[in-house]
This record gives C-alpha cells, sequence and structure tokens, in this order.
C-alpha cells in the first residue's frame, strides 16, 4: 500500500505533503496513495538509550522478550532506536524488521574487570579495551564503555578512554560511556567521547568542552526521578547519598548543558519500555524548552544518528498528532495518531 501524510512538520512548522513509496518518503504525487493521516508530523520518536530483550540485569538475550519490547516503542511512536548495550549479539531482524524500530547498537557492554552486572557484557583490562571496543564498533558502528560503577571504584583512566576513541574513531565509529560519578565524566570528556550516557555527577564545568567536541549527553532523566523518592526512604549509606545528591542535582545540569550548545538525547534506560514520552516530558519539566526536548527525542536525535527528518528522499518513518505536541507534550502519554509507515526499515550506523 501506497501511503500518504501531510500536515504541519517539526521542527521547521512547515506544510508537507509527503508520499511513502516503499522505505522513502517522496513529494511527487503517487497514483493511488492513500491518506492516513493528518495534522502535526514528526519525523517519528527516538529512544536513544535502551536496552531491550531481557527481563533483568544478567539475564540472556530472549527474542520474545525483544520483539515484545520493541513493539511497546512502536506504540509509543518510536521509529528509531539506538542501544548502548544489549544483553547479547541480536538477530539478524533487529533494526530491519518492517514494522519494528530502526536501530543502532553497541553490542554487549565493556566494563573492567569485577564491575558491572554479572552475565552481561565483556570484562577487559585496560590494555585490552581499545582493541575491544574498536572490534564492536567495526562491526555494528557503536561501542560501549562503563566508565565507573559502584560507590569508590576507579574510573577507568583518561588516557585509556582516549586510546579507546582513537581506535574506535579509526575504524569509523562512536564511543558511548557510561557515567555515574565525578571521576568517570571527567575521563570521558577529556578523551573526547561521542555520548556520556546519564553524565550524573558531571562537572557543568566541562559542558563547553563537550559542546565543541560533539559530545552528546544522555541524561536518562526519568528514570533518575523515578527512584528518588524511592532511594529516600532508604537507610542512610554513602551510595544513597550519592544517588540522593547526584539525582537532585541532575535536572539543573542538563539544563546548563543544554544552554552550553551540548547536543541532548532523550533516552529511557528502563522498563517497561516506550516510555520515551516521559523523558521528553522530563526535560521540558527540568527546564528545557518544549521544543528542544521534542528535539532531543525526535529529529535532533534522529540526525545525531545519522536519520533526516520529513523530507524526501528520507526513511519513511512518522508520527503524527492531533494537535501541536509543544502545546501539549501531555499527547505523547497516548498513541500517536500514525505511528510508521516504512515498509522495509533498514539498519543504519
Amino acid at each position: 500500500m501506497i501511503v500518504r501524510v501531510r500536515g504541519r512538520a517539526l521542527p521547521d512548522d512547515e506544510y508537507v505533503d509527503l508520499y511513502a513509496d516503499g522505505d522513502r518518503w517522496t513529494s511527487d504525487p503517487v497514483p493511488g496513495a492513500e491518506l492516513v493521516a493528518g495534522g502535526w508530523l514528526l519525523p517519528g520518536l527516538v529512544d536513544a538509550h535502551t536496552h531491550p530483550g531481557a527481563e533483568e540485569p544478567g539475564d540472556p538475550m530472549d527474542e520474545e522478550i525483544l520483539r515484545a519490547d520493541l513493539n511497546r516503542h512502536v506504540d509509543a511512536g518510536v521509529t528509531m532506536i539506538r542501544s548502548p548495550g544489549l544483553p547479547g549479539e541480536p538477530p539478524e531482524w533487529f533494526g530491519a524488521e518492517p514494522g519494528l524500530p530502526r536501530a543502532v547498537h553497541a553490542g554487549p557492554w565493556i566494563a573492567q574487570h569485577g564491575e558491572f552486572f554479572d552475565g552481561w557484557g565483556r570484562r577487559a583490562t585496560h590494555a585490552e579495551l581499545p582493541a575491544l571496543a574498536a572490534e564492536q564498533a567495526k562491526r555494528t558502528g557503536w561501542a560501549k564503555i562503563i566508565a565507573d560503577w559502584e560507590t569508590g571504584d576507579d574510573a577507568v583512566p583518561s588516557d585509556v578512554l582516549t586510546a579507546a576513541v582513537q581506535a574506535v574513531h579509526a575504524v569509523g565509529g562512536r564511543l558511548a560511556v557510561h557515567s555515574q560519578h565525578a571521576a568517570g565524566g571527567e575521563a570521558a570528556v577529556a578523551a573526547g567521547v561521542d555520548s556520556v550516557e546519564h553524565g550524573m555527577w558531571l562537572d557543568p564545568g566541562y559542558l563547553p568542552d563537550m559542546a565543541a567536541r560533539g559530545t552528546a549527553l544522555t541524561p536518562t532523566l526519568s528514570v533518575f526521578q523515578a527512584a528518588l523518592g524511592r532511594v529516600r526512604n532508604r537507610e542512610d549509606t554513602p551510595r544513597k547519598r550519592w544517588f540522593v545528591s547526584g539525582a537532585e542535582a541532575h535536572p539543573a545540569l542538563i539544563v546548563a548543558a543544554a544552554e552550553a550548545g551540548v547536543k541532548i538525547l532523550a533516552g529511557t534506560d528502563s522498563r517497561p519500555h516506550g516510555g520515551v514520552g516521559d523523558e521528553i516530558r522530563a526535560l521540558a519539566e527540568a527546564g528545557l524548552r518544549p521544543h528542544d526536548a521534542l528535539a532531543a527525542g525526535s529529529w535532533a536525535a534522529r540526525e545525531y544518528l545519522g536519520l533526516p527528518g520529513l523530507v524526501p528522499g528520507a526513511p519513511a518513518d512518522a508520527v503524527v498528532y492531533a494537535e501541536d505536541p509543544r502545546e501539549d507534550l501531555g499527547q505523547l502519554a497516548g498513541a500517536p495518531r500514525r505511528g510508521r509507515f516504512a515498509g522495509c526499515p533498514r539498519q543504519v550506523s
């Protein structure tokens, strides 16, 4: 079926009339096209930090769970995901099956010995880490390193992360780094990684360097906010103080990052999947303009991941809302009027 959508397209508020003939948009009228949606058009929502395929940390990849997780994303209007870490190598259909989100991924996580969840990821010495990251990025376009983990652990040194960045970039890939402690964030920014995941306790003084180098921040704000109330009620420990203080400061850090010119990406890092609308609203509640919060979960994230928006020749992805979603982000809580028009999505890097 050849479909047609029309309406006001974000981010430019321009009227568009597009036809999905196969997997690409065209503005040329196509005979027999069916008008399936009209209203306010976004070029598909993006969850830039999601780990589908397993119920609990440490569980192996389960294809049935993976498919269910991806369908939850689709139901929420997500047409593109980035998985900076997976429970295992995904099946061939991941990111390529019609009706499910396009995807980029970093394969299993890479961590120092003694850190991260048992059963997940690969452990490496500092000497092994750059080559391991480059090997992964050469295959899938991305690698993911856990720069820090528990309170009191030593972070991966900046010279090791620098070597990893250089090795990954040499094979044409990009490097995402998990950081929730000050030392890990400092090392990641100094190394020039491509994206800092979470970034809790990141020193705001490093934000201009991130902006200058094009390092993105995926703050996963909504998952921290959801946990904050529960953690506040726990017994006082160093870990509780670390989390509560860092989570309370996180919204202001995100706003400062946006004001410094850092690209913000919306990512959920939580189960159940399909909650990117919660993340977009959390970013707006933290102080980002609704336009910029939506960008973090749509057109700006797509651009960062190599996909154009609602223009001829672009992948035929869109979500359509009855009203301007910037005026009412609550619309993201329900299913969009239409989600995915692509006939044969392809994996991109």
